[in-house]
């Protein structure tokens, strides 16, 4: 992606090493609200699982969303006997704002999540984690919609997930399958840039996060799964459905105004195989032309439905002038993002006033061709105008072109990106302390509020282990 700030945000994927001992590989974070009855059967199956079939270090967060019942007290007790648990504790409610919270604290290159109540087989977790781990995506996803995937749930509810992911589709363009499935995963050098980009801290935060990395050009690995609907999910629907769409309206506005500096998410020149440069090849021509072909069809039918406008109140010239004026605003605007890649609101004024003066040389082309032809036929017919018109505007079309590509939207890449790419020279997950000995006032990490000697249920039940540190040690 063509940006006028400086790209290469992200360091180029790299395969995490199987020595990897310095801090959990993975994070699987768990957010709750008044789940005092599911939480502890849950996390102990979980933390089974991986300690059977997870090669790396890992961690289980419980997110505690100001729940009100016993579901901290249960949190603080798997977090005190189980080594690889820890406890989080939010004073407001929120899905995405528990997941950003933690998040954004956590030194794991690799970040998760699932819903508590385990409807996704976790025989799918390592090969929804795998593509991130291996540097092949940025981020992954469970998807029920899969063709393979095999899903046990109502038909209300099949309506209404089916129903909200056409409506991405044909709102925002999303590509990926299913948006809403509570089981998702991230590379953490991606979610440090990404998530300050989010904005939702309820049930949107996955969609917007999942549209804005599709439009900023990161890879999301889709993954089927089996999922088994919990009939007695506390979800509210329509309220979740009421907001969802007004987030779908949020970020569609802010995709389609520029809003958004998506470029922080680029990767360095040569991570994507589309950017290698090849010897005499000018680096996009092809998809520049296609783009601008497109978006100039669209400008010159939308400057004669203009100028056919105009021209029933005002002479040709002016018409003209006025037509041409108007699709040149919108011509700039649309090979701005669309043809040249060039995002947020950056050199935007700059860049219309460059347009503009390409649309004078337009406007110079046409008037000359409209003033040759009445001074050839005197009052020529309105026809014969508009078939004029066209020839000079495809002659103009060609100028305007160069006149975008090498002076309006130069390609910067060139000089920066190569010393972007390669001048990395510190892994990208350095960090030496742990991720929850950050004293912030926004959550209580070590502060239970109960008796430890009283536990909610048996914690010397079968479900317990002692296994240390490294997971596979304990095998």
């Amino acid at each position: 992606m063509r940006t006028d700030s400086s790209p290469g945000a992200l360091p180029s994927r790299e395969h995490l090493p199987a020595s990897w001992r310095d801090v959990p590989v993975l994070d699987v974070v768990i957010p709750v609200h008044n789940e005092e009855k599911d939480l502890g059967p849950c996390v102990l199956r979980l933390h089974d699982h991986l300690v059977r079939t997870f090669p790396y270090p890992f961690r289980i967060t419980v997110a505690d969303n100001a729940s009100t019942d016993r579901t901290p007290q249960i949190a603080a007790e798997l977090a005190a006997s189980v080594r690889e648990v820890g406890h989080v504790r939010l004073d407001q409610k929120g899905r995405g704002r528990a997941l950003r919270t933690v998040w954004a604290a956590s030194d794991a290159p690799v970040l998760a999540y699932m819903d508590v109540d385990l409807s996704t087989d976790l025989n799918a977790l390592l090969p929804l984690v795998a593509p991130l781990i291996s540097g092949h995506s940025d981020l992954a996803i469970g998807s029920r919609l899969a063709r393979s995937s095999r899903v046990v749930r109502g038909p209300k509810r099949e309506f209404i997930s089916r129903t909200y992911n056409l409506i991405l589709r044909g709102s925002l363009h999303a590509r990926f399958s299913d948006a809403q499935c509570g089981f998702k995963a991230i590379r953490g050098d991606v979610a440090r840039v990404l998530l300050p980009l989010v904005e939702d801290t309820g049930w949107f935060f996955d969609t917007e996060m999942l549209v804005l990395a599709e439009r900023a050009g990161l890879r999301i690995h889709e993954v089927p799964v089996d999922w088994v609907d919990d009939p007695n999910s506390t979800v509210h629907l329509v309220r979740t459905a009421t907001d969802d769409l007004k987030g779908v309206w949020r970020v569609g506005r802010a995709l389609a105004v520029g809003a958004l500096p998506l470029d922080r998410l680029t990767r360095p020149f040569g991570d994507d195989p589309r950017d290698r440069q090849l010897t005499g090849v000018p680096g996009g021509l092809a998809r520049q032309l296609v783009g601008f072909c497109v978006v100039g069809a669209l400008s010159t039918l939308f400057y004669l439905l203009l100028y056919s406008g105009f021209r029933t109140f005002t002479g040709s010239q002016a018409a003209n002038a006025l037509a041409l004026l108007v699709s040149a605003v919108a011509n700039t605007a649309a090979n701005r993002r669309l043809t040249f890649g060039v995002r947020g609101r950056e050199r935007a004024v700059r860049h219309q006033a460059q347009g503009l003066v390409v649309f004078g040389i337009g406007l110079a082309l046409t008037s000359g061709s409209l003033a040759a032809l009445g001074a050839a036929s005197g009052d020529p017919a309105h026809s014969t105008e508009l078939a004029v018109l066209i020839a000079a505007n495809l002659a103009a079309t060609v100028l305007r072109f160069l006149l975008l590509r090498a002076w309006v939207f130069p390609d910067r890449r060139t000089d920066t990106a190569p010393a972007l790419a390669y001048d990395v020279q510190t892994p990208a997950y350095d960090v030496q302390t742990p991720a929850y000995e950050v004293q912030t006032p926004a959550y209580e990490v070590q502060t239970p509020a109960y008796d430890v000697q009283t536990p909610a249920y048996d914690m010397n039940a079968p479900h317990e282990t002692t296994a240390p540190h490294d997971p596979r040690n304990a095998r």
